[in-house]
């Protein structure tokens, strides 16, 4: 009789891949109100909202494991293979369907980068894509590998819609989508694509009819509630005074006019880069009592301070918008969750270490604002009316803004896409009717900063290029040893 021996590691069978429901990211069927609202506004075409990364690759990946990288990613994230569908008549919100004609090679393509181009033609390239209209009767995503940059280097973009996600959802979604080593992990799970599925309108609608009714319950405990709440007349009172109040600040113009020099807007984009050192500009912000969102805003009012010195047309004040995250620890993953804030930002103060705390007091009076979150309650009335009204509507909100800033926390920590490292990674926002959306991600030990530039408002765009280097230098200058800004045009 054969005495049974347990065989060396090396004369295993290899395990088979993990069976594995994909990740729980981007999950809700419906589309909420908010992105019910980035969706439609686009009978606008100023108003298109794709969100686009920028990752710089360390190397250019072997092609066909690129593409086996990004079919893993749509079985792990389902979104990827859905489409927006809308219910008949209108009626309700859009919901993510399984798209029944999915193709992968649509979604995903390489580009090569004329020699020598190096990083203009980078960002040439990625801001023609990023201007395309995406394919609204198939799922709104594109992935792009270019090849090319100097030293062997490679970039890819990710150019996502705006009623997806947000940029911390992004965030969520590419930490669990890249890998942690340089190495293939045969062992990754491996689930199967969604099935197809062929939805629709009245379908959708009897859908929605469904979740309707089943959310009367929580409106009657929600009701039951608010008359509880009137059991104290004196408080209720006071709240609703004071609720209504903050309403008048947040839904009112801000104290500015916008720029006359940023005035005209356009169709197009143009696309900047800069890296400043995370540390250094941590260190600026505390020496100055403030945070780093705090800082990044400062740097950014000190670029348009300059710009518009240079160009003979100081200005003290200028409209500002900035999204607030609303996230919770317990909300799902993907999605967007965030609020909008407008405000009269202080370009003329020259001092770094003044301006930055002028917009610590404004950021934090405005995260106190009782009906900061006024939008989200009108987005359900909002996301009824017809597409021109919906877009007269929101427009009227965005168009009068000259910067849009974001600031995004990344990833720190080493990450890898099909064998190549990522080594930086740029958030490009959309120009919902602004003159500029600038983004900083910090990635690692950067903070990686995607300005997002409309050639009609910003005419001269290597001037305003060098007063961006410029305005974040004003900025780094509080702490002494920084290292200077790197611009990338």
């Amino acid at each position: 009789m054969a005495i049974p021996t347990t065989p060396r590691p090396d004369e295993r069978a290899p395990a088979a891949p993990k069976a594995a429901a994909p990740h729980g990211w981007g999950e809700a069927r419906e589309l909420n109100p908010l992105e019910t609202l980035m969706w439609r506004i686009e009978s606008d075409p100023r108003l298109r909202s794709p969100i686009c990364a920028l990752e710089i690759l360390d190397c250019a990946p072997d092609w066909e494991r690129f593409l086996a990288a990004c079919d893993w990613g749509t079985r792990m994230v389902p979104r990827f293979r859905q489409k927006v569908a809308e219910p008949a008549l209108g009626i309700g919100n859009p919901c993510w369907v399984n798209d029944p004609d999915f193709d992968l090679r649509y979604h995903v393509r390489r580009v090569g980068l004329p020699e020598g181009g190096g990083w203009p033609a980078l960002l040439r390239a990625a801001e023609q894509i990023a201007m395309t209209p995406l394919d609204r009767a198939r799922s709104p995503w594109e992935s792009v590998l270019f090849e090319g940059l100097p030293d062997g280097r490679a970039a890819h973009l990710l150019k996502m819609h705006h009623a997806t996600t947000d940029g911390l959802g992004g965030v969520q979604l590419l930490s669990r989508l890249h890998s942690r080593t340089r190495e293939a992990n045969p062992e990754k799970p491996q689930p199967p694509p969604p099935p197809p599925e062929r939805a629709t309108p009245t379908g959708l609608l009897l859908e929605q009819l469904g979740r309707d009714a089943r959310a009367i319950p929580g409106l009657m405990r929600k009701t039951a509630h608010t008359a509880g709440a009137l059991r104290k007349p004196l408080k209720a009172t006071r709240n609703a005074v004071r609720f209504r109040s903050s309403l008048g600040r947040v839904m009112a113009d801000p104290d500015a006019e916008g720029s006359p020099l940023l005035r005209k807007r356009s169709l197009s984009w143009r696309f900047l880069a800069l890296d400043v050192a995370f540390a250094d500009l941590r260190a600026a912000a505390k020496a100055s009592g403030a945070s780093l969102n705090d800082a990044f805003l400062a740097a950014l009012l000190g670029a348009f301070r300059l710009y518009h010195e240079e160009l003979g047309h100081p200005i003290e004040k200028m409209p500002v918008a900035m999204p607030i995250s609303v996230r919770r620890k317990d909300d799902e993953a993907g999605g967007n969750r965030f609020v909008g804030a407008r405000f009269a930002a202080p370009v003329g103060i020259a001092d770094p270490r003044e301006r930055m705390q002028a917009i610590r007091t404004l950021v934090r009076d405005l995260r106190d604002e009782p009906a900061l979150d006024a939008l989200e309650l009108l987005a359900p009335v909002l996301a009824r009316l017809p597409g021109p009204l919906l877009s007269a509507a929101a427009g009227s909100l965005t168009k009068s803004n000259d910067l849009q800033a974001s600031n995004v926390p990344g990833l720190r920590e080493d990450v890898y896409l099909a064998g190549a490292k990522i080594e930086r990674s740029y958030g490009f926002g959309p120009l919902p009717g602004c003159a500029a959306m600038i983004t900083l991600i910090s990635h690692g030990d950067t903070c990686c900063v995607g300005a997002n530039l409309d050639p009609a408002a910003v005419t001269d765009l290597a001037l305003f290029g060098d007063c961006l280097r410029r305005g974040f230098a004003e900025v780094l200058a509080v702490h002494p040893d920084a290292v200077p800004p790197v611009l990338y045009f």
